[in-house]
């Protein structure tokens, strides 16, 4: 039976989180936008000043009856360095940050709860910074934000760093990809 679920992750660019969402199986839909800032509408160009209180953000939509929020939580943990505060690479600003919007209460905890494991496995050497707030209103992307990575797989920053980051997941997620990406 199908049960479908939100998801809400800033994991810095919304590129690079989108390309790897889309890729889980179980994962009916990833839309680039914006959350946690207090202007209505934002804009690229505005969230990327860092003056909204705005984070690049992506919204999955999801089959909990086929991937679970916990398992989706572990790909956003290892797939993103959650230790630099407001920084992904080279990305700077608090449109950047590590952030968790959860949806209900057991995501909240759930969310708590994979940070207290990976902290306790000490899976990172520093201290995971990542936010953990509720998810207010989200704000989609403009069009051309949307599946970044499939529309411009040759651009250099899909090769330099988006690339990359899905050799990653897949090494270490194989058995979460769709299975006609394989």
């Amino acid at each position: 039976m199908i049960n479908l679920q939100k998801a809400t992750f800033g994991g810095g660019c919304f590129w690079c989180t989108e390309a790897i969402f889309t890729a889980v199986n179980g994962v009916t839909g990833v839309t680039s936008g914006y959350m946690g800032g207090q202007n209505a509408n934002p804009t690229y160009e505005q969230v990327c000043s860092g003056k909204t209180g705005h984070a690049e953000v992506i919204e999955i939509d999801f089959d909990e009856s086929k991937v679970s929020f916990t398992s989706l939580l572990l790909i956003f943990f290892k797939t993103h360095n959650p230790t630099t505060l407001n920084r992904q690479g080279g990305d700077v600003g608090t449109q950047y940050r590590s952030v968790v919007f959860y949806h209900s209460e057991q995501q909240k905890l759930d969310s708590q709860k994979m940070i207290q494991q990976l902290s306790d496995e000490q899976v990172f050497t520093d201290l995971i910074v990542t936010q953990i707030t509720p998810a207010v209103t989200f704000y989609p992307a403009e069009n051309y934000h949307q599946n970044y990575f499939v529309n411009h797989r040759n651009q250099p920053y899909c090769m330099a760093v988006i690339e990359p980051k899905l050799g990653k997941f897949a090494a270490n997620f194989k058995d979460k990809i769709k299975p006609e990406l394989l």
